[in-house]
């Protein structure tokens, strides 16, 4: 079955305005790159997506706050902070409820086609609007189409157990709080330190509550984590973690503002840390749930590396090989559209010759507290 690649140049109304961080052009520049490669009608199959109706998107979010959204989306001259829009993160603009409904329905296809069986693998693009909770928006994010796609795997296609990775550098805090107590779905969010980056939470000792209590699980890194750090946590906590919870299916959250060249964090990841966490997560697919993996965009504001990221992504998704050489074409309208190209001209960052091999004790001493804390409640030490 080809894998899904969920994409429609509609997605591109999510638009804050001019001199936000959050540029759609990244999604443009990112399916344009898969399809360069000719993974699109080749490895992978391009799928279209329908805006998410009302009563779906209130199986997630409050009455009053989908009113509230809807009336800002047709007069944005106004401002409910209550619900956090209007602010500077999440500026209100006419269609709003339309863009970001259409972002939903994007992601609730990608978790059809997984969920029903005509695929076993598909890619939203636009999605991963992972800060958005229940009653207001937060951090650019307006409906949680990560928690609608999990709740509609669970309620409507039968999956009994969700694992959820998230790998941007902002803890995934909206996904955790909706799932916080729901034992059915294990959250795992690795993310730079909430002391020094936006929502200031994620820390080791948010593991879950009630029946969900060991089911959250945060992987806190400090600032300037590079590539040997970043993989040696990921390895230490998701495949053990995944193996001991069996999921039916996985869902990742594959944000690219870990990257070195993102202009709002301060993780220093390279183009080869994401591909091997695509290539681990699409093993760990195979091993435990047929292969059922459904993955979302999300944060990443360098022009230039996220479409590489997420095409990395993709072609971990599709068995597809990519040669380093980005295609002539791309290079061009990237050129064009961003006003500036890949450092190299190359699909891959390769790792720096000088980093250092050792795991600073930061890292180690956030893997050991969660195997101290979290770890039992899976029967693993």
């Amino acid at each position: 079955m080809k894998a899904g690649i969920v994409y429609h140049d509609d997605l591109l109304a999510y638009d804050f305005g001019g001199g936000h961080a959050l540029r759609q052009l990244r999604v443009k520049l990112a399916r344009d790159l898969i399809q360069a490669y000719g993974m699109i009608d080749g490895s992978a199959e391009e799928l279209r997506p329908k805006p998410a109706d009302v009563e779906t998107i209130r199986r997630v979010h409050t009455a009053d706050y989908v009113a509230a959204v809807e009336t800002l989306s047709a007069d944005p001259r106004g401002a409910s902070y209550e619900h956090g829009l209007g602010t500077a993160d999440n500026p209100v603009f006419r269609g709003m409820f339309e863009a970001t409904a259409l972002h939903a329905g994007a992601t609730l296809l990608a978790c059809a086609e997984v969920g029903s069986g005509r695929r076993s693998r598909a890619f939203n693009l636009g999605g991963g609007f992972h800060h958005a909770m229940a009653d207001r928006a937060s951090g650019f994010c307006i409906f949680n189409d990560l928690a609608l796609g999990i709740t509609s795997l669970l309620e409507d296609h039968g999956m009994k157990r969700v694992l959820y990775v998230d790998i941007d550098a902002h803890h995934a805090d909206g996904v955790q709080a909706i799932f916080y107590e729901d034992p059915r779905v294990l959250t795992i969010s690795l993310h730079e330190d909430g002391h020094y980056l936006f929502p200031g939470s994620g820390f080791t000792d948010e593991i879950g509550k009630g029946k969900g209590e060991g089911y959250a699980v945060n992987v806190p890194l400090p600032p300037y984590t590079r590539d040997v750090s970043y993989l040696y946590a990921f390895q230490e906590i998701v495949p053990p973690l995944a193996r001991s919870f069996k999921p039916d299916v996985i869902v990742a959250q594959l944000g690219a503002d870990g990257h070195e060249l993102d202009p709002l964090t301060h993780l220093c990841l390279s183009t080869e840390t994401y591909e091997a966490v695509a290539r681990i997560l699409g093993e760990l697919s195979n091993e435990l749930c047929k292969g059922r993996w459904v993955a979302t965009g999300g944060g990443g504001y360098a022009m230039t590396a996220v479409p590489r990221v997420w095409t990395l992504a993709a072609a971990q998704m599709a068995g597809a090989t990519l040669d380093d050489a980005l295609p002539v074409a791309w290079l061009k309208e990237c050129n064009q559209l961003a006003g500036e190209v890949p450092a190299g001209k190359s699909l891959r960052d390769h790792r720096r010759e000088d980093e250092e091999a050792h795991v600073p004790r930061a890292a180690k001493r956030t893997v050991e507290e969660l195997r101290r804390n979290v770890f039992p409640f899976h029967g693993l030490r």
